[in-house]
């Protein structure tokens, strides 16, 4: 049986119309555009009104990434939803699966926050390098906006909403290079989004914890001293599997968390600035959405030409990081 390897054919990407720049949150918060731009490197971020769904903005990049890929919605046998907001906490993916008409598709949502997309990706290539699937469409999308505390200077700053999306391929030769996964949960306290329950009784004697989720917590030294760390050494363990050193690489794709951390990144690992992708000034952090959302601007702008080798890596909420070295196009 001959070995069936993985290709990414197309891309999408959608944001809300909504933009929210630095000058105008300063508004809302203690801040000024100097403060957030010389210790993030964002500017703007859009942000989803009540009435826009994660699952419409999902199918928006996943219609542009099917579109490009050249095939149709019913051609497509598996949907991953890369998320940590979804619509419905029973899952957003058949949503997306019924919005896009994808019939023959099995759908569900994985998650792994800023590091879902990754995750997603080596997942996807498993069930086509099997052979049990041809077509995958991968969606990272998040709406932080609803999970954010719009008082905490130290994170509303911070977050965007968006979507992005890819499709996944089999193919005679495998262009998903190589990976590695990484989780340490005993560093969960530094970046989280938790639930808090307060206890409710039923009966005499029968209690419950009833509550909801929290806004977004974080120790902001904590996550980029961890990721100026984590980062380099995961995407070198994902170079050396995928038996290439750090020179091939034709563009560096990092979670668009920080601007600092991605100069510390390409900086340790001797990547020259002219390789580093970067939209973080437009749409702040977007999580899972933020890798293929800067992916597709960068192959719709044309920086990214077919054959390109790229090194993504994504880091966060668990902890969780990891990277993929991957060849775009056919």
């Amino acid at each position: 049986m001959q070995k069936l390897g993985v290709v990414i054919t197309g891309s999408g990407s959608a944001t809300p119309a909504t933009a929210l720049d630095n000058q105008e949150l300063s508004q809302r918060v203690e801040t000024s555009d100097e403060w957030i731009r010389s210790r993030t490197g964002i500017r703007a971020r859009r942000l989803a009104t009540a009435s826009e769904s994660l699952s419409a903005i999902a199918t928006q990049a996943a219609t542009e990434a099917i579109a490009m890929a050249g095939i149709t919605p019913a051609e497509l046998d598996l949907i991953l939803l890369a998320t940590s907001t979804p619509d419905d906490l029973f899952g957003t993916a058949c949503q997306i699966q019924a919005q896009l008409g994808a019939t023959k598709a099995v759908a569900f949502d994985l998650t792994a926050a800023c590091s879902g997309f990754v995750f997603g990706l080596v997942t996807a290539a498993q069930y086509i390098r099997t052979g049990v699937y041809q077509n995958v469409l991968l969606v990272g999308a998040d709406i932080l906006s609803r999970w954010v505390d719009w008082e905490d200077r130290r994170t509303c700053v911070l977050f965007g909403d968006g979507a992005g999306a890819v499709v996944l391929q089999a193919n005679e030769s495998d262009r998903l290079l190589g990976f590695e996964l990484k989780s340490d949960g005993t560093e969960n306290r530094c970046l989280n989004l938790s639930y808090k329950a307060q206890s409710k009784q039923l009966i005499q004697g029968v209690n419950i914890g009833h509550g909801t989720y929290q806004p977004i917590t974080m120790n902001g030294k904590e996550v980029y001293r961890f990721a100026v760390q984590r980062v380099p050494e995961v995407i070198d363990k994902a170079l050396f599997r995928a038996n290439l050193s750090v020179d091939k690489v034709d563009w560096l794709l990092l979670h668009q968390a920080n601007q600092r951390i991605l100069d510390a990144v390409a900086e340790r690992l001797k990547i020259p600035p002219h390789k580093v992708i970067s939209n973080l000034a437009h749409y702040g952090n977007t999580s899972a959405a933020s890798i293929p959302l800067a992916l597709d601007g960068a192959v719709r702008q044309g920086q990214i030409q077919s054959g390109d080798i790229i090194a993504a890596s994504g880091f966060g909420a668990g902890l969780t990081w990891g990277a993929a070295v991957f060849q775009w196009g056919r």
